[in-house]
């Protein structure tokens, strides 16, 4: 009597015919644009952000000040090194959410930052509340 769960040489595939998954995700990759790539690299540090200035609706109370610093510092920088390669159309929606994180953070934080130093502010210059839009 054979074993029901072992495979016979005729049912194991052939080593050229197994998928190598990693090569499937570089593909998967490669067919992706690098605008759409950058994009949601910006909504994901957005979103992070958001969530560490206490603006989640499910979580309304947590507050890390600290962590959004350094998310809003990112995003500020890939916004800013990919904005030729993202062009207007795309790039106008990510700076204003960049801006309003901005805004937000001043708001949340107790002590203010000095001109210019605030979260990402090296790459956009100082955020104001009333200032017009880049």
């Amino acid at each position: 009597m054979t074993d029901p769960i072992s495979t016979s040489p005729e049912t194991t595939p052939a080593p050229e015919a197994r998928v190598d998954p990693m090569s499937t995700v570089s593909r998967d990759i490669a067919e992706v644009p690098s605008v759409e790539i950058i994009s949601t690299a910006a909504l994901h540090l957005m979103s992070a952000a958001a969530v560490n200035l206490g603006l989640a609706e499910d979580l309304p109370d947590h507050q890390d000040l600290d962590e959004a610093r350094s998310l809003i510092d990112a995003l500020a920088g890939l916004l800013d090194a990919a904005a030729p390669s993202l062009g207007h159309h795309h790039a106008a929606p990510l700076r204003d959410g960049l801006r309003s994180l901005q805004l937000a953070f001043k708001e949340a934080s107790t002590i203010p930052d000095e001109p210019g130093t605030g979260p990402g502010e090296k790459y956009t210059g100082e955020v104001h509340p009333s200032a017009p839009r880049r």
